[in-house]
């Protein structure tokens, strides 16, 4: 494209400042400026940015009368169900995961910045006896959720794992997958996608450039997820592989019950087309997200946006009354998901004011001090509200989550706090079937041999344990990489 045709066609949208450097660039700068102001629908740009200073102004009226908690009849709790029911539900999971009707869907676009690890967070290891990473530890969860549904109805369905990655993250998630073999996973049921980005913007709607041939850009948030399943075919691929049930959560969550039988179960059972896990929240004032219905519709409510009174409210039982942690851990049905992609562009866009570095008036790059743009980005939870029969199913905090987000100095959500939560829950299994331990034994029992608990009473009953640390191991992965202690 011409100089006089891209400066046409900014101009008509307010952004030819973005060819300010232009007699400056080289043949090679000129090419990628032109290429990414090409990918750019302007028109969109700045319908979007629009969209999204009015919907910042909408701030969530704080009317408690307009804040319900989740009826009871769309909420269950595992801890308070009976193991009947569980494994009712489970048994009904299992059987999807059996047909194959059952997939995956990984929000892996992190940089891992705030641990200072500069790699995609799923290769982070948090120290445990094996190593592992998170991407390891939920492969070997599917690969071991596969095998019971196998063992309990003889039917070797596999579950599909699509992975969101981020434009920098993909490439080395691929080869880190691919570098390990996919962690005995067929490479044809991993299917890597990358979310989209959208321009930052200054105050008054002006895309910034970031250098002189490159435009300021960031990730466009988890709720990118549904535009990024339509434009990049993985709906097609969905419905190609007659996947009906997706399991999406986050890759930081160390505890994820992937693909979770008792989660598709409940889901199924109850015909939802939408669905979120949430945890009890540990006090009125814990900064979570809690899941709830304003003017009869579900959503997700940020801690900052509850009054006082809303957040400390409790039923008679004493529990909170709007207590349903948001976890990002969801399930969508395939005919949900085809539903929503269709009009993601109506979903709401947040605004978060930002330190963007831009190129100045003079053409050297700045690293501003202060705030002086905004990012934008949509969050995954903002399609509760367009589900028709949406459901909760609280879980035990000790037994599915704990997020892996900050770096030690933190001394929260960080990679000790993730390890140990890891490892006491491991404990707790092994004191479960029989087996005797000390609290300061570190005993890590391999997905490859329980998926949550199971599977393990005849290696553990009776016996004591006292060496630490230790890897509990499937006889294949014991056979394979030798053992770790007497198992």
């Amino acid at each position: 494209m011409s100089y006089e045709k891209l400066y046409e066609r900014l101009s008509a949208h307010g952004q030819d400042h973005l060819l300010k450097y232009w007699p400056e660039l080289s043949e090679k700068e000129r090419e990628q400026l032109t290429s990414e102001i090409d990918n750019l629908d302007l028109a969109e740009v700045n319908q979007i940015f629009e969209r999204a200073v009015e919907s910042s102004k909408i701030i969530l009226e704080k009317l408690d009368d307009d804040l319900k908690p989740i009826p009871q009849t769309h909420y269950e709790a595992v801890p308070s169900l009976t193991r009947e029911k569980i494994e009712e539900y489970e048994n009904i999971g299992f059987k999807e995961i059996s047909e194959g009707k059952v997939g995956v869907l990984l929000l892996a676009g992190g940089q891992a910045t705030r641990l200072g690890f500069g790699h995609p967070k799923g290769m982070f290891n948090v120290g445990l006896p094996s190593k592992k990473t998170l991407f390891q530890i939920q492969a070997e969860r599917i690969l071991r959720v596969q095998q019971m549904a196998a063992e309990k109805y003889g039917k070797e369905g596999r579950i599909t794992w699509y992975i969101m990655t981020s434009q920098h993250t993909k490439g080395p998630t691929a080869d880190y997958f691919k570098s390990h073999s996919y962690f005995g996973l067929n490479e044809d049921d991993i299917v890597f996608f990358v979310q989209g980005t959208l321009p930052c913007f200054d105050f008054d709607g002006k895309i910034f450039l970031d250098e002189k041939y490159h435009l300021s850009s960031a990730p466009d948030g988890n709720g990118g997820l549904y535009r990024a399943l339509k434009v990049q075919g993985i709906l097609d691929d969905i419905a190609k592989r007659g996947v009906e049930h997706l399991h999406a959560h986050s890759v930081d969550n160390i505890l994820i019950k992937v693909a979770d039988p008792v989660f598709i179960g409940y889901c199924k059972t109850k015909d939802a087309d939408c669905a979120a896990k949430v945890v009890q929240k540990s006090s009125p004032s814990e900064p979570v997200g809690v899941v709830c219905r304003v003017n009869g519709h579900y959503k997700v409510v940020e801690y900052s946006e509850l009054t006082d009174e809303a957040a400390e409210r409790r039923n008679p039982d004493g529990r909170l009354t709007f207590c349903a942690g948001n976890i990002c851990n969801h399930y969508f049905s395939s005919e949900f998901l085809t539903k929503i992609c269709n009009f993601e562009s109506k979903l709401k866009l947040h605004i978060a004011k930002k330190k963007i570095p831009y190129v100045d008036e003079n053409g050297v790059r700045q690293k501003p001090s202060e705030p002086n743009g905004i990012k934008m980005e949509k969050f995954i939870f903002d399609v509760f509200e367009f589900a028709e029969n949406f459901i909760c199913l609280e879980v035990a905090r000790d037994v599915e989550f704990s997020a892996l987000k900050n770096a030690d100095s933190a001394k929260k959500d960080c990679p000790s706090t993730a390890r140990e939560d890891l490892l006491r829950l491991h404990r707790k299994y092994i004191k479960e079937a029989g087996g005797i331990i000390a609290d300061n034994i570190d005993v890590e029992i391999s997905p490859l041999l329980s998926y949550g608990g199971e599977n393990i009473e005849e290696l553990v009953k009776d016996e004591v344990f006292t060496i630490s640390p230790f890897h509990l191991k499937s006889m294949h992965e014991a056979a394979t990489n030798g053992l770790n202690g007497n198992h």
